[in-house]
């Protein structure tokens, strides 16, 4: 089960992270408590190269702030809407993950990875999860949007999804991550993901 911690601003989450040994953090450009600069982003990444994917998270950014973000930080995989995607210029190396918004028509030709995400990012509210199942049969659906250490089972049951992010969910107060909160959420998806990976003899 790919695990993603987004909404990163303090070198502790990074560290709590890295040491739950998740797949991927994101570091948030569009409008949140948890925004922060591209400089910050490259700050406190540092530790986490080369052992997690380092994921820029935009909604609706301009060509000049994507550029900022790409020289500055340079992610590893760019997170936004995939409407975004037909506009922006983007490097043939820079991998993508498009988020699908509940209630929004998916595009006609999915992509090969999308992440699953309510109406807007980083409230707290659950998605859609009946949505997501159809969609998560069709390609590896990344599930977001009101995930905690309480409810993530039941969303892996339910959605059967390729992974997880989660944001609001393992924090201590809005913004700021808790270690050990992290590292819960981190636990219960492996827990509730081996059963499955059991039953189709994924022993990986």
């Amino acid at each position: 089960m790919w695990i993603k911690i987004c909404g990163m601003t303090t070198p502790e989450a990074v560290a709590a992270a890295m040491q739950a040994r998740v797949d991927a953090i994101g570091f948030v450009f569009a409008q949140s408590v948890r925004r922060v600069s591209p400089q910050q982003a490259r700050e406190l990444a540092a530790a986490a190269r080369g052992r997690a994917r380092c994921v820029a998270v935009t909604r609706h950014p301009t060509q000049a702030q994507l550029d900022e973000i790409l020289t500055a930080f340079q992610p590893d995989v760019l997170q936004t809407d995939a409407g975004d995607l037909q506009t922006l210029r983007l490097p043939a190396a820079l991998e993508l993950l498009p988020v699908i918004r509940a209630g929004d028509a998916p595009p006609v030709k999915l992509p090969q990875r999308i992440l699953f995400e309510g109406p807007a990012s980083g409230t707290g509210v659950a998605a859609d999860w009946q949505a997501a199942q159809g969609l998560a049969r069709l390609t590896r659906l990344v599930l977001a949007g009101g995930l905690h250490g309480g409810n993530v089972a039941a969303a892996i049951a339910g959605v059967r999804p390729f992974g997880v992010d989660v944001s609001s969910g393992v924090e201590e107060r809005p913004g700021v991550k808790s270690p050990l909160a992290i590292a819960q959420f981190v636990a219960a998806v492996r827990a509730a993901a081996a059963p499955a990976a059991r039953m189709r003899g994924d022993f990986s």
